[in-house]
């Protein structure tokens, strides 16, 4: 049976780095942000058309690399972050993703404890947005009262963090 950890939160909290470290110490495959591949290839002026195809990429994503039986699964985020997108960028829940159902064992959340870093597909840079980003991202989890922990420190201690947490929530 998959354990699959997902990276969840804000931007610029080190998601992207740390899901192939997570995956390479577990031996597991990574299921990339999507999100990040479409605004790349189609800008981040996003709507609603735009975050449901972001939804169905990562859930194709998702369901690719299941299909593979692996031991571990991490995901560099998921639907419920295209789902707190949804509600930075358009007000809104969009009811396609609230019926979403195939969450994964375990959240990590990365600390707003790194610099910003603009990569051209952020967009939510100020202290204020990023803390609302993050307060929306978490009102995800808690909302459907997933398992989540936080993800703390850099570099190889963001690492530890990661695999401590693992423990800690009995997947390891």
């Amino acid at each position: 049976m998959t354990r699959h950890v997902c990276f969840h939160g804000a931007e610029s909290t080190g998601k992207s780095t740390l899901a192939p470290r997570l995956a390479l110490r577990l031996g597991g495959l990574v299921v990339p942000e999507y999100g990040r591949t479409y605004a790349e290839a189609n800008g981040t002026d996003l709507d609603e058309i735009d975050l449901l195809a972001i939804f169905d990429g990562h859930v194709a994503a998702t369901r690719e690399a299941l299909a593979h039986n692996p031991e571990w699964l991490i995901s560099d985020t998921d639907a419920l972050m295209t789902q707190a997108w949804a509600i930075m960028l358009l007000g809104r829940r969009l009811p396609e993703i609230d019926l979403w159902a195939d969450v994964a064992d375990l959240y990590l959340v990365p600390a707003m404890d790194l610099p910003w870093q603009e990569d051209g597909t952020r967009l939510f840079g100020s202290d204020l947005a990023r803390r609302q980003f993050m307060d929306v991202a978490i009102g995800e989890l808690e909302r459907r009262q997933l398992k989540w922990a936080w993800v703390e420190g850099d570099g190889d201690a963001r690492l530890q963090s990661a695999l401590a947490a693992i423990e800690a929530a009995g997947l390891g």
